[in-house]
């Protein structure tokens, strides 16, 4: 069938990119790894062009940098790095509750919601229990769809882009921590609700403390 092949490289490009986009964000990539597309196809059991589709797709998201005649190596990010990324992620935010996307956030249907919601408990169930592993993919999913609501990919596609960057650098200062029961943020229900509730105010409050808590959590870890 015509575009048959195109399609299933496209296929397997993103499979590839998920996959390692996954493994960089757990830290069994670590940061300042290096690695060949012969490597990754190897492993993949593929050939070497989707393999390296994906891999650029990964360093355009910031995660990976091209060596020159080396490979790649996973990016490595600084605790500089990561103040800058809390504070766009808050401007990311903040801006949405303060803008006309925010009116698109606070008129979303109960049913829209509620997916949102789900994610939340699981999300803020992880954080409680300290299991850093669920943690990640809920909270991820969380901000994809609460994000989602305001109806404009760029503002969704961003914040990911800079949640993932964030988990990147803080999961393996977090994997040092012998138990992470109830020191990780579990807010994401409360959040919701305000958002339910059309309470701009109390979402910024929510948001301002979830940001405070990375950060004091983060800098001890890093001192």
């Amino acid at each position: 069938m015509p575009g048959s092949e195109a399609v299933r490289r496209t296929t397997l490009r993103s499979q590839i990119a998920d996959a390692l986009r996954e493994e960089v964000i757990a830290a069994r990539l670590p940061a300042g790894r290096q690695f060949t597309v012969k490597e990754i196809a190897e492993q993949y059991g593929v050939s070497a062009t989707p393999v390296r589709e994906a891999l650029l797709d990964l360093c355009a998201q910031g995660l990976l940098d091209v060596e020159l005649h080396k490979g790649y190596r996973v990016r490595e990010f600084t605790y500089a790095d990561f103040r800058d990324m809390v504070e766009a992620r808050a401007l990311i935010v903040e801006g949405i509750f303060r803008r006309s996307a925010g009116r698109k956030l606070f008129e979303a249907s109960p049913a829209a919601l509620a997916s949102v919601r789900r994610r939340a408990e699981e999300a803020s169930r992880a954080a409680l229990a300290g299991d850093l592993d669920i943690l990640i993919g809920y909270d991820l999913r969380f901000w994809r769809e609460l994000a989602g609501l305001v109806g404009n990919p760029y503002i969704s596609d961003f914040l990911d882009r800079v949640r993932v960057q964030s988990w990147v650098f803080t999961v393996p200062l977090l994997r040092r921590v012998p138990s992470l029961s109830g020191r990780l943020w579990d807010g994401h229900p409360g959040l919701v609700e305000a958002v339910a509730a059309g309470d701009a105010k109390a979402a910024e409050r929510i948001i301002t403390d979830y940001n405070d808590h990375s950060l004091a959590l983060i800098t001890g870890l890093t001192a």
